[in-house]
């Protein structure tokens, strides 16, 4: 008796090609608005449809109760999607996003350091990109999961 695999056939067949990790650190610093790229986002690894960032939580992301704000995950979720979507195409294509749902499960420590932001491309459409992102705080508990939608133009 075989075990079902938990990898959608179509990440098997994408992870033999390398992702261009200088495509993606290229993007971080030109394809997002100025106000993105001072998040200060670190692409920790990649593989085609999977991208790991750092999230450094900086006091200035930080709101009143002494946590990271929603807004900051939310950018974050954000850019880690379109990376993951750059990672299956291999190069930027001018997107929209057209959904974002974030469920915001547990907070992460404004004295905590960084955040993981993991992005993966569910499905990967000829017009529309459909993907999960799980935010994770410092100890690896989950922080934060959004579903997202994308329009490729």
């Amino acid at each position: 008796m075989t075990t079902p695999s938990t990898v959608p056939p179509t990440a098997t067949a994408q992870s033999a090609a390398p992702v261009d990790r200088q495509l993606l650190d290229d993007a971080l610093n030109s394809v997002f608005a100025a106000w993105v790229r001072q998040l200060n986002l670190r692409v920790l690894s990649a593989e085609p449809g999977v991208v790991t960032l750092e999230l450094p939580v900086a006091a200035h992301h930080v709101h009143g109760g002494g946590v990271l704000c929603g807004q900051t995950m939310m950018a974050a979720c954000d850019t880690a999607m379109v990376l993951a979507i750059m990672s299956r195409l291999g190069s930027f294509r001018p997107m929209t996003t057209v959904q974002l749902q974030t469920s915001f499960l547990r907070p992460v420590a404004g004295d905590s350091g960084s955040a993981r932001v993991v992005a993966r491309v569910l499905r990967l459409g000829k017009s529309l990109v459909f993907g999960e992102v799980e935010v994770l705080n410092a100890q690896g508990d989950l922080a934060a999961h959004a579903t997202t939608t994308y329009a490729l133009l």
